[in-house]
This record gives C-alpha cells, structure tokens and sequence, in this order.
C-alpha cells in the first residue's frame, strides 16, 4: 500500500517492506519529482530489509540529484553528497551503504528543479541485498 502526501516544499511516500533474494535489486519505493517541490522522502515502515547499495532510475524527465540522507533502523544517519545528473530513462551509480547491517527506514533525497522544465521526474529507488 502507498500513501503519498504532496506539500509545496516537500513529498514523501510510505511504503511497507517485501522481502528479497541477496543480491538482487528491488524496488524500495517510487515518488515524482515536482516542480514547486526540492526535497522528497521514501519511508519504510517494515518488515525492514538489509541492503548493500541502493541506485536512483529517473523516468518521464531529467533529475539533478543534488544529495541524499539515509536513515536506518537503528536511527543512524547517513548523508551523501551526489550532485549527479540523470537523465530522462537513465539511473544513477550504485552508492554503497556502509556496514553489515543496513536496514533502511527512510531515504530523504533533494534535487534542483530549475532542469524539470520538461515535465515531472518520476524517480524509483532500488536496493541491492
């Protein structure tokens, strides 16, 4: 189930946790980048899941993705500085996420809207167990 809930500076979707095999990407969540909006949040609300890596697919418009902030189980705080930009159908590199157990709670991502002239960015982030 997804509960999306939309503000003018701030988007973030709600979405349980489904189990996968190790070493397989999956689908953590999905939001659209909005023109009135620069920051948006994927939270997980479990069962939570281990990953290595997680990596960004932008499709319907471009995406700069300026920097993310991830937030694991245990309350641990992890912040990257991207600055990357995606292109239309592209995907961002894989970021490796430190340690042995990394159970993702909450991604906060924010991008530059300035480049979103051409629609929408809809952005779907993977995890690798």
């Amino acid at each position: 189930m997804f509960i999306l809930s939309t503000q003018i500076s701030f988007s973030q979707e709600v979405r349980a946790g489904k189990p996968g095999t190790p070493g397989s990407w999956r689908i953590i969540g999905t939001t659209v980048a909005n023109y009135t909006a620069d920051h948006d949040a994927i939270i997980i609300t479990g069962p939570f899941d281990n990953f290595r890596k997680i990596k960004f697919k932008v499709t319907d418009a471009p995406l700069h993705l300026m920097r993310l902030q991830i937030t694991y189980d245990n309350g641990q705080i992890q912040n990257v500085e991207t600055r990357h930009n995606i292109r239309q159908g592209g995907e961002s590199r894989a970021i490796d996420l430190p340690g042995n157990v990394r159970r993702i709670r909450r991604i906060d991502f924010w991008y530059d809207t300035a480049s979103l002239f051409r629609g929408k960015a809809k952005v779907t982030v993977f995890g690798m167990k």
